[in-house]
């Protein structure tokens, strides 16, 4: 396995790198809270980014960028690479790079929709005008999506849909849900059907819940009586389940690599300004040997990450390998979170708009949000049964 980038691909990264410098305003990159492996701090879904990550996105489909890794009768140039060099260079900024519609919408229906439903809905998705949102989880139902009680019944030419969903990221800065509801009670995980739900359905509530961070990212949504035409069902009937599984490969290498880079770089120089000019020698010595810890994580993350990517670039299977991606990705962010809170002390705790703000007050924002990232897309828990029965071949106890 070769992971050294092309001549080509450096050129690109370049490019990349040159756009977000451009394109980024550095009001919005020092704003943004971003904490790598979390849900809670993610730009996208605040409504106070709302403007500037759509008019984002329009930038990156005009480039092309949102469809990279796809077959050129999708739009893309099929290369995984390039779109997580993307991905890996503009979450360094803080900036807009990846959300539902491109990581698991997309690839969902080039596998699994009809001719027409990809004529409808994939140009949107391409050029960045249609977002959507994930309606799996809900009050009762989280990491056991095949238990969920939403329910989807034909009526005719359209489905009916009643239920509730929670911990909905971003459902009040999007356009439509990407739903997962049950279509026939006498089966589990061969009832569910996916459905595509425009959010100005008469009959969707959706209602903002403030995360523990302070922002408003996450969602409930009701659904009374809500008429979905037939049409939106995606796929076959009762096979909702098996697509949201496979998707799941494509969503968990969309990880915001560059984050951890980021915080990385921003503790280390930190440390540089700060403990040593304290004159403090041992709390110094200390701090250093933190940071070279996070730097050894942050580099094994980087292995991790390129050869998942190199693997479903060259056609491997990576179900196992993107779950232990995604495993260790959300366990660094709680160590970095940690690492970043021992650095800084009490100064950690405060947060921005004040004189003694440290580290741009995201350190104590940053150790709220990454206690998200073991549990959303996937919990740590379910990551590790993946891994021990399906990578190992060990019996389910």
């Amino acid at each position: 396995m070769d992971f050294e980038f092309t001549e080509e691909e450096l050129a690109f990264r370049e490019e990349v790198e040159n756009f977000a410098r451009s394109e980024m305003p550095r009001e919005i990159e020092e704003k943004a809270y971003l904490w790598p492996g979390g849900y809670g701090t993610l730009p996208i879904f605040e409504k106070e980014f709302e403007e500037f990550c759509r008019n984002f996105f329009l930038k990156l489909g005009k480039k092309g960028w949102l469809s990279l890794g796809w077959p050129e009768k999708y739009g893309g140039v099929n290369s995984i690479v390039k779109q997580a060099i993307v991905d890996d260079v503009l979450s360094y900024h803080r900036a807009p790079c990846a959300h539902a519609a491109t990581s698991i919408v997309a690839p969902t229906l080039m596998r699994f929709g009809s001719d027409e439903m990809n004529n409808i809905w994939m140009p949107g998705i391409i050029n960045g005008t249609t977002s959507f949102w994930l309606g799996y989880s809900e009050p009762d139902v989280g990491s056991d999506l095949g238990s969920v009680k939403t329910t989807a019944v034909k009526d005719g030419s359209e489905y009916v849909v009643n239920g509730q969903k929670i911990w909905s990221s971003g459902a009040h800065v999007t356009d439509y849900c990407w739903l997962l509801a049950k279509t026939d009670d006498s089966s589990k995980h061969k009832g569910m059907s996916l459905f595509i739900v425009d959010n100005n359905t008469p009959g969707v509530t959706i209602k903002p819940i403030t995360n523990i961070a302070g922002i408003d990212s996450f969602n409930e949504v009701f659904f009374d009586d809500v008429r979905v035409p037939e049409k939106n069902l995606v796929g076959e009937k009762n096979n909702g389940f098996y697509y949201v599984m496979s998707a799941l490969e494509h969503e968990r290498i969309v990880i915001g690599f560059g984050t951890f880079r980021r915080i990385l770089d921003e503790l280390t120089q930190y440390v540089k300004e700060k403990k040593k000019a304290v004159g403090n020698t041992r709390e110094y010595e200390e701090a250093r040997n933190i940071i070279a810890l996070m730097a050894i994580e942050v580099e094994v993350l980087k292995s991790f990450f390129w050869r998942t990517v190199w693997m479903m670039d060259n056609g491997h299977k990576a179900n196992i390998e993107a779950s232990a991606l995604k495993l260790f990705c959300s366990e660094l962010g709680v160590s970095l979170s940690n690492s970043a809170v021992d650095i800084l002390g009490l100064y950690g705790q405060i947060d921005k708009g004040t004189k003694w703000t440290q580290f741009g007050g995201r350190a104590g924002i940053g150790y709220l949000d990454s206690i998200s990232g073991p549990i959303g897309a996937g919990a740590s828990e379910i990551q590790r049964v993946l891994i021990a029965t399906r990578g190992l071949g060990l019996p389910r106890g």
